[in-house]
């Protein structure tokens, strides 16, 4: 213990977790140090279906999964947190997706180090896989759950996104076509 009487975090058991979708905008949990981070083979798509956040049981929305892809670079955050942490983000996460262990490249250092990303592969129960952009704009422009509706969870990633100054093309393209069509609707 410190002479004022709170404690610091032993660095030997702390964890890296990196975020590339709400974890980016939406922290809900504490961490001890957070950075802009990357990490390379992985693309993040709007490939995962969401039961319980974005949609629900019979109207599942769409979030997304990182997605191997050779030369691919996902940026998003990471933050360096305690153990008991996980036992939040495995709850939250629980929908299809799996803790995987990966590097990390910290910014601006470029600094690399071991950290944990919530994946959901094509085997889960929950994905939906690739499908037509305007039928993908669609599908998020009709659901909602829980958490709130597919569309803000879309562009509240776009703006986060946009924020740390990262063009993810998919994404940017997927919020542009869900504008769009919601235009449309409102004529």
């Amino acid at each position: 213990m410190s002479p004022d009487n709170t404690s610091s975090p032993d660095a030997s058991s702390l964890h890296w977790v990196f975020g590339y979708g709400s974890l980016i905008y939406k922290v809900d949990f504490p961490f001890v140090q957070c950075a802009h981070a990357s990490i390379t083979g992985w693309a993040r798509r709007f490939w995962q279906g969401s039961h319980d956040h974005r949609g629900t049981p019979s109207a599942p929305g769409r979030v997304v999964t990182l997605i191997p892809q050779a030369r691919a670079r996902c940026r998003g955050v990471a933050y360096q947190v305690e153990p008991q942490v996980f036992e939040h983000l495995d709850f939250r996460e629980k929908n299809g997706y799996q803790r995987r262990s990966l590097p990390i490249r910290l910014e601006p250092c470029g600094a690399q180090v071991s950290g944990t990303a919530y994946v959901a592969d094509t085997a889960n129960h929950a994905f939906l896989g690739d499908a037509p952009l305007a039928e993908m704009a669609r599908h998020i422009l009709r659901c909602a759950g829980p958490s709130g509706s597919n569309r803000d969870y879309l562009l509240q990633l776009a703006d986060a996104l946009r924020m740390i100054g990262e063009e993810d093309e998919h994404v940017l393209e997927l919020a542009a076509a869900v504008l769009e069509q919601s235009m449309g609707e409102e004529c």
